[in-house]
């Protein structure tokens, strides 16, 4: 189970990281009163590309985070590693995978759109580029741990 967990687990880590490949376009910018539109303009494509135009491959994240929440549990109920173990991995996992649902999934959808006035389009690439790290360093805590327990 826990090759099924780190399989996942690096994957979700490897679309973080290209998303944030993407994000850290706000890093100069995030004392600023506003992002520039050049670095929205490139983040607000990637996002309406991965949100929306690259269906059906866009939804193998979504069926990559079930995967990876369902073998975190079986983990814990199989009792084949250590209870601490689970006691990490399974918040660290729920955290990520909540906030990218609850939060991010919408918001780089409505960037991708542009619908929003400029002001409200930097607030929302700023918050992707926050929740991304996030979502990194407890993807990267519950590989760490399987690696570390296993």
């Amino acid at each position: 189970m826990s090759e099924i967990i780190a399989a996942a687990a690096g994957f979700l880590i490897a679309v973080l990281w290209f998303d944030l490949m993407f994000d850290v376009q706000v890093l100069p910018h995030r004392r600023s009163a506003e992002v520039p539109q050049t670095a929205v303009e490139s983040i607000s494509a990637y996002y309406r590309r991965v949100t929306t135009t690259a269906s059906p491959m866009g939804r193998l994240v979504g069926l990559v985070m079930v995967v990876l929440l369902a073998a975190l549990v079986v983990q814990a109920v199989s009792g084949d590693l250590p209870l601490l173990v689970s006691a990490v991995s399974i918040p660290t996992g729920l955290l990520a995978i909540g906030l990218a649902i609850l939060r991010v999934f919408g918001r780089a959808r409505r960037l991708g759109s542009r619908k929003d006035p400029s002001a409200v389009q930097s607030e929302l690439a700023l918050s992707i580029f926050r929740d991304h790290l996030i979502c990194l360093a407890a993807m990267t805590i519950l590989l760490a741990t399987q690696l570390i327990g296993a």
